[in-house]
This record gives structure tokens, C-alpha cells and sequence, in this order.
């Protein structure tokens, strides 16, 4: 109960403020969601059209963060990604003080592509960029052209892969002149196909938390809202001394390594999650009826801090929003939950053992018990 009143308080309101939530910024889950939804189906039309290849569609791979081809001697693996706006956050604070850390938001594009990949048991064999701007122009500032490619390359190592090509495109009219669209795609492959993470959940299996940098790639828009909220904007300090804006452009962490350690020691990961989009809710991604209990949450970085406070988000818009510090989560057997945080830390990961999968008849949601937090399974339409 102290832990639960402790946090709260650090994520109390703030009379006369009006709560805004990631609805509320613009980014509407329910109405993406649904579009979504919607692609599958339309997209499930056209699994016949791999027969003229020797290929098949694997069972229950629609709505999970990458898509898998099976051949007849492994798994071809295939994501597309986009950054989203934390590019604008990069744009305001080179305007502001002069600082670029594009390298960093350029990693981030490769991090949101590699990770979904890895989610899967795919490791990245190469990446390509996708850039759109308004106005060729923005190209011509060569210290930001310079730290945007060396950031991408620097991703793809960490990733592994090799930095393949891409496509850059001008669309005046559509994007706004003075910033960049970032995106990208990657071809991945298992290798044998026992290394396919597929979704082998089982009731007591230990859930592993990996650390994020912070925020990562997920809520930018809602962090952009709150700049404008701040006093001294994208400038003002957090509780560590370190700005806001700042914080926000911190390099995602790129999880590849771990998961091809895992492999490589022979530890079978029953499933994993990517925590980008939707927050911790993300951890019941598995169409499985299961009941995840979180009993260890790790202490979120102090910039989710100051979003909760100025946004006016309670703990559980913050939990259900962001990643809250963890940026990736693998499921595994009891037995195997000391070697994982152990290599985690090998790696220079920081890992947790934070909760146990548990089966409760049909019940599925995710269960934050020292926070007193439950998300149901209608709370998560990502299928």
C-alpha cells in the first residue's frame, strides 16, 4: 500500500489544469484500431497468393508486430515502421538551442522496425529507410543530413542488419515544409524454425521486463501538447536536471541482441512484446485468455514524471499510454527466469523478473497489483 500511495501522489493534479490524454492530442487507438482490423481481413484474402512461391502463411501471425512466410526450411520475416512525430521534438529543440540530436531519432526509426521484427524470433537481415519531406530544402542543413544517416547506420548495427537502400521522397502540399517524415521496412528471417516465438504461452510462466531509455517511440504527440504547457517549454527541467526535450530524444533501445542471445543459449521464449503503443495493455497482445500479474514495477524514468503531472493523466492513463520504463517484455518458463535477467545484464540490458502468466478460466487482462491496476481484455483491440 505505500508503494501504491507513493505513486500516486507523484502523479497528483494540479487544480485548474485540464486533463489531456492521448485522445485528446489527436491519436485516437479506437479509430486506428479499427482500421487496422480492417486491413487484416482485406489482407487475409490474399494468403492463396503465396502458394506460387512454395510458401504458406503460418497460423495466428495477423496482429502480431511482424509477418512471417514459412518455406520449407525457415521463416521469412517482414515488418514496415514509422517514427511518428518525435522528429518534431528534434526539429523545436535545433531551433531552440542549436543541440541535434537527430542521431538519436534516427536510431529510434530503426528501433521501432527492429523490435516489432525481433518480437517475433526474427533477427533483422536488412533495413531500409523511408524519409518524405515537404521541401528538398530540409536536406541542405548537412549537420542534421549527416547525423540523420550516421544515426541509421549506427541502429542497423546495433540491429545487426545491414542498411540496405530506401526511398526519399518530396511531397509538397501533403507534408509540411521544414521537418521529415521517417519510416522504413526490413526483411528478417528464423532460422531453424524452432526459434519462432509463436506464442507459446503457458500458466506460470515468469514475465521479464527489458528497461526502456524513457518514453522511446510511443506518445510523442501528447508529449509535443504538453511543451506548450511548460513555462519554459521543451527547456524545463526535470527532477535530474536534464531537460525536457532532452529527455524525450533519448535513444530507443534496440533489443535484437537480447533475443539472439536468448537463441544462441538455447532458451525458448514462449512469447514476447514489443511496449510501443497501447503501454503496458500491450502485455495481453497474445489472443490466449491468460491473466498477466505484474507484482515488481520498476521505477519509470523522471520524464514521465512531469508528463503525468502536466497532462493530468492518473496511473492508469500513464500505464495504459506509455511504456512506463519497460520497453520490451519476454515470457518464459520459471526455470529459465534467472538466466534471461542474467543475460540481460551481460548485454548491458537492465532486466527484471516483474510477474507471473496465470489461467483463470476465459479471463484475460493484465493485473499491475502494487499500483491496484487491472485492464480487462476489451481494453486492447489490436485483432
Amino acid at each position: 500500500m505505500r508503494r501504491q500511495l507513493a505513486f500516486s501522489e507523484r502523479f497528483s493534479h494540479t487544480a485548474g489544469v485540464a486533463t489531456l490524454n492521448y485522445k485528446a492530442a489527436g491519436v485516437d487507438y479506437d479509430v486506428l484500431d479499427k482500421f487496422k482490423r480492417a486491413c487484416q481481413r482485406a489482407a487475409g484474402t490474399t494468403t492463396g497468393n503465396l502458394a506460387r512461391h512454395g510458401a504458406t502463411e503460418p497460423a495466428g501471425i495477423r496482429g502480431e508486430s511482424a509477418y512471417l512466410v514459412e518455406t520449407p526450411t525457415e521463416y521469412l520475416a517482414h515488418v514496415e515502421e514509422a517514427l511518428g512525430t518525435k522528429i518534431l521534438v528534434a526539429d523545436a529543440l535545433y531551433k531552440l538551442t542549436g543541440q541535434s540530436l537527430y542521431r538519436n531519432v534516427a536510431i529510434d526509426d530503426v528501433a521501432t522496425i527492429a523490435n516489432d521484427l525481433c518480437a517475433v524470433g526474427a533477427l533483422p537481415v536488412s533495413i531500409a529507410m523511408y524519409a518524405a519531406v515537404g521541401d528538398s530544402t530540409y536536406f541542405t542543413d548537412e549537420r542534421r543530413a549527416t547525423d540523420l544517416a550516421d544515426g541509421f547506420a549506427e541502429g542497423c548495427w546495433q540491429a545487426g542488419a545491414v542498411w540496405s537502400g530506401g526511398e526519399t521522397q518530396t511531397l509538397t502540399g501533403m507534408i509540411t515544409s521544414g521537418t521529415v517524415v521517417l519510416g522504413g521496412s526490413a526483411l528478417g528471417r528464423i532460422a531453424p524454425k524452432s526459434l519462432r516465438i509463436a506464442g507459446d504461452v503457458r500458466a506460470g510462466d515468469a514475465i521479464i521486463f527489458l528497461a526502456s531509455s524513457g518514453v522511446q517511440t510511443n506518445g510523442l504527440t501528447l508529449c509535443r501538447a504538453l511543451a506548450d504547457r511548460l513555462p519554459e517549454g521543451y527547456q524545463t527541467k526535470l527532477s535530474d536536471g536534464r531537460g525536457y526535450g532532452e529527455a524525450l530524444l533519448d535513444a530507443s533501445v534496440i533489443y535484437v541482441r537480447y533475443i539472439a542471445a536468448c537463441q544462441q543459449a538455447g532458451i525458448k521464449l514462449h512469447y514476447a512484446a514489443h511496449m510501443t503503443g497501447h503501454g503496458w495493455r500491450k502485455l495481453m497482445r497474445l489472443d490466449a485468455p491468460f491473466v498477466y500479474r505484474i507484482e515488481k514495477v520498476p521505477v519509470a524514468q523522471p520524464v514521465f514524471d512531469l508528463i503525468a503531472k502536466t497532462a493530468q493523466l492518473d496511473t492508469r492513463e500513464m500505464y495504459g499510454t506509455f511504456n512506463m520504463g519497460v520497453g520490451f517484455a519476454v515470457y518464459v518458463s520459471p526455470s529459465d527466469a534467472t538466466r534471461c535477467v542474467e543475460l540481460a545484464q551481460q548485454l548491458g540490458y537492465t532486466g527484471t523478473v516483474a510477474g507471473t502468466v496465470r489461467k483463470e478460466g476465459d479471463r484475460k487482462s493484465v493485473e499491475i497489483s502494487p499500483l491496484g491496476l487491472t485492464y480487462a481484455s476489451d481494453s486492447l483491440h489490436i485483432r
